[in-house]
């Protein structure tokens, strides 16, 4: 059987090391001044985060990385 991704509209910023606190504002981290620490806790457990990998926020507002090139291949922007 094959099957089609639902189209759903997502939250994603793509994180870089000098956009560490857009991504501590975007998850509602409360940021006390320490550096982001490249890692998220996600419904799997911690994962990493390299600079360039997008942070999505899932439809329950659970959060997990993804890889560039995923991200490119799977969403496209939405005009709002």
């Amino acid at each position: 059987m094959k099957f089609r991704k639902k189209p759903v509209v997502i939250e994603a910023v793509q994180y870089r090391r000098e956009t560490a606190r857009a991504v501590l504002e975007f998850m509602g981290a409360e940021s006390d001044g320490r550096p982001f620490d490249e890692t998220i806790e996600t419904l799997e457990g911690t994962l990493h985060v390299s600079p360039g990998d997008w942070i999505i926020k899932g439809v329950k507002g659970e959060f997990y990385p993804c890889k560039p090139d995923i991200f490119e291949a799977t969403y496209e922007p939405v005009e709002e």
